[in-house]
C-alpha cells in the first residue's frame, strides 16, 4: 500500500514524504477540526486506548488567542446588559 501511495504522490507532484500513516493522521486531524468527538475517531481508527487517539490533538499556532472562557462570555454579556 505504501509503495502504491508513494507512486501516486509522485505522479501528483507531491514531494513530501507520505505513507498510509500520514493518511490516517490527516483523516483524524480533519475529523477533529470538523468537530467530531475524540471517542468516535478512536472507534473509527480501531484504537483501544484514548491515549493513542489523543496524539492527533494539537493546537494550531495562534488558535489559543481565539479561545474564550464561557465564564468570561457570561460576565461580558451581563456587563453589557447592565450598561457597563
Amino acid at each position: 500500500m505504501n509503495n502504491m501511495l508513494k507512486r501516486y504522490a509522485l505522479r501528483a507532484g507531491i514531494e513530501k514524504k507520505i505513507s498510509s500513516q500520514t493518511l490516517r493522521h490527516s483523516f483524524a486531524a480533519h475529523m477533529l477540526e470538523g468537530g467530531a468527538d475524540l471517542r468516535y475517531i478512536q472507534a473509527l481508527l480501531g484504537h483501544e486506548s484514548a491515549k493513542t487517539t489523543e496524539r492527533y490533538l494539537y493546537v494550531p499556532h495562534g488558535e489559543l488567542d481565539k479561545l474564550r472562557s464561557p465564564l468570561g462570555v457570561l460576565i461580558f454579556a451581563e456587563g453589557s446588559e447592565n450598561g457597563q
